[in-house]
């Protein structure tokens, strides 16, 4: 796999200043593993802020995962020389899981090797409704958007994600994550729980004082941002799971988010991707591609600034019932 390839480079050329593991290895098919790497950089003090990233869940979405080692690349070699991302540094933790499904990836499929999608797998169940088979099923792994077995752990992957957020992210007062998907409308959209119900979450007010500070400082920006649930519900959501899990510890705030890169715009311009699977999902011209990754980096980078001025922009007593109030009216 080329992003398995650039990721492992990336890892050697930051070696000395990259913390590096591999939190489980993956069963293929037909003999052989794959790893799934854990990266972090920035402070380990848990009394810091931390920004989690996340790609390569959906196998098929690769261009998920590039957008994640793009970012991871760009500090890397920022490192050499930039001393004001060294202070940056200082204030912040940001941990990196650019291909948490490298199985489907390898396959080419959305599923992991065991035909689960890693997105419908979290012991979360839908409280209203939700689309046939596109919110999660339980009939066959034959099918696509499978949940895995009814009552059965998650899946390996999963378990993996779930343990970096909660000694990586949830342990902290406050964190942020990003999961980088494709594949939805011709808008790219930035989406926070939840998926399983149309109920407002928790950190509302926080989540709306986020939005209002981006998009104070990036008046040209190009996403929708919304909960999830005003597009549709499903079953088994990974970060409704692990945002529920951040709601159970007193004083944590834990605000994750989804970035649904608009893929259709790309079949629209080139209606033979259509005829690809990858194509469906992945721009498949190097100019769009390359364009795609400039996009979004000035996002990634956001997030981790937000995280470590969260102090200045977090409501206070004082302004969280405003921002619940207009967060209400904007999207519910």
């Amino acid at each position: 796999m080329p992003e398995m390839i650039a990721l492992e480079r990336i890892m050697e050329l930051g070696a000395g200043r990259l913390e590096t593991r591999v939190a489980c290895r993956v069963d293929l098919p037909g003999g052989g593993t794959c790893p799934v790497h854990v990266i972090a950089l920035g402070n380990p003090d848990p009394a810091v802020p931390a920004v989690g990233y996340f790609g390569g869940i959906h196998g098929l979405e690769r261009i998920g995962a590039s957008v994640v080692i793009a970012y991871l690349q760009s500090l890397v070699m920022r490192l050499q020389w930039d001393s004001t991302l060294h202070r940056q540094l200082e204030s912040v933790r940001l941990v990196f899981m650019p291909i948490v499904n490298p199985g489907g990836m390898a396959l080419g499929t959305r599923a992991n090797p065991n035909g689960v999608d890693l997105m419908r797998n979290a012991p979360v169940d839908a409280r209203d409704p939700v689309p046939f088979l596109v919110g999660g099923q339980r009939i066959s792994a034959g099918l696509p958007w499978y949940r895995g077995p009814k009552g059965s752990a998650m899946e390996v992957e999963n378990q993996a994600v779930c343990e970096v957020a909660t000694t990586e992210l949830l342990s902290r007062e406050f964190s942020l994550s990003v999961d980088c998907h494709s594949g939805f409308g011709t808008r790219d959209r930035l989406w926070f729980p939840y998926a399983h119900t149309r109920a407002p979450i928790a950190h509302l007010a926080e989540m709306h004082a986020l939005k209002s500070i981006f998009v104070q400082s990036h008046s040209h920006h190009r996403y929708i941002i919304e909960p999830q649930s005003l597009q549709y519900l499903a079953h088994g959501d990974l970060w409704d799971h692990l945002y529920g899990q951040a709601c159970a510890q007193a004083g944590r705030t834990f605000l994750p988010l989804t970035l649904e890169m608009g893929s259709w715009l790309w079949v629209k311009k080139n209606p033979r991707q259509l005829f690809s699977r990858h194509g469906i999902f992945n721009p498949l011209i190097e100019h769009r591609q390359q364009r795609v990754l400039r996009q979004h980096l000035q996002l990634l980078d956001f997030l981790s600034r937000a995280a470590c001025g969260h102090a200045l922009w977090l409501p206070r007593d004082d302004t969280r019932a405003a921002h619940h109030a207009q967060a209400l009216q904007d999207w519910y």
